[in-house]
């Protein structure tokens, strides 16, 4: 299929590695609660370093439906698993604790360069002058050996997803991806070169280069992808996802998402093609970049119906 094909060409230009990755982790802490229970977890990524990270499990036998929730940006390095498991930062960014609750199997890891992943620090204390520079420099260090921050960032979130599917207490056919702005462009990258992986919600993230281009939006340090532009774009990532189920959330005022609308058109024959038109869905809202109740509550409210069907 033109997919298969498509998707071949992205994976070998990120120079994506889609081996198979240890299940192996180590729990470092664990807290019982009512409904679930939140273990702290480590476990080894791409280059040997390690990656932190919440396992939330729900009080129960199983098998559950999991899901993969890559947390936001919003110039805080200092927040990662932790707002997503609703421990610190802003409530409706803590996805984690209402899936958990809902049945669903959640892991909540650092993205590289965030929380407890910066080396200048750990925790969720600031120290935005050295959390920005760790940042950049990861980023030259690997354009300057060839490679990219986004390789590096689609790698580690691929283990993730393989020690989900490894999980004794997941349905290794019912797990998904869901974020927010960076954890939203991680959704759209991860979801694209990864075939196991069976739906994905991608908030504020769904713009062209070109558009961020045309309008000088600026561009994530993963998203700076050298001659990238030249051969795709967002539209072709979505495409990439077909015939599976992803949700596109955007918001009239936010420069993140402008031509959301836009990518759906561009997408949608792909889904079209392989019988499964109503698998690109999109919801629009009025308002800027950030979450609302309203958008949180559609978020959850998707994941738990795609599920239900799957």
């Amino acid at each position: 299929m033109i997919t298969d094909v498509l998707r071949k060409q992205i994976i070998d230009y990120l120079g994506i590695n889609m081996q198979s990755f240890s299940k192996e982790y180590k729990v470092i802490d664990e807290i019982e609660y009512d409904e679930y229970t939140q273990a702290l977890i480590h476990y080894k990524g791409s280059e040997d370093d390690t990656i932190p990270a919440y396992l939330l499990i729900p009080n129960g036998e199983g098998a559950y439906p999991a899901i993969i929730v890559h947390h936001q940006h919003n110039r805080e390095r200092h927040l990662g698993k932790s707002e997503v498991c609703g421990l610190a930062g802003d409530p409706l960014q803590a996805f984690g604790v209402e899936l958990v609750k809902k049945g669903f199997v959640v892991l909540a890891p650092d993205s590289i360069c965030f929380e407890d992943r910066r080396k200048n620090t750990k925790g969720i204390t600031p120290d935005e002058e050295n959390d920005f520079s760790q940042h950049y420099n990861e980023m030259c260090y690997r354009l300057l050996r060839g490679s990219s921050l986004m390789k590096k960032v689609i790698d580690d979130a691929n283990i993730g997803f393989d020690l989900l599917k490894n999980h004794e207490r997941v349905d290794k056919n019912r797990i998904g991806v869901l974020g927010h702005s960076y954890g939203g462009n991680t959704v759209i990258f991860q979801t694209a070169v990864n075939e196991e992986i069976r739906y994905a919600c991608a908030s504020g993230a769904a713009c062209s280069f070109k558009n961020k281009m045309e309008r000088e939006t600026g561009i994530e340090m993963a998203e700076v992808l050298p001659g990238f532009a030249m051969k795709f774009d967002i539209q072709d990532l979505i495409k990439c996802i077909a015939p599976r189920q992803i949700l596109l959330v955007s918001s009239t005022d936010d420069k993140y998402s402008m031509d959301a609308y836009d990518i759906e058109f561009k997408s949608r024959k792909a889904f079209e093609e392989l019988n499964a038109g109503n698998n690109l869905e999109h919801k629009r809202y009025n308002g800027g970049h950030a979450l609302t109740k309203e958008k949180f509550e559609d978020i959850i409210d998707w994941i738990v119906k795609v599920t239900s069907e799957i």
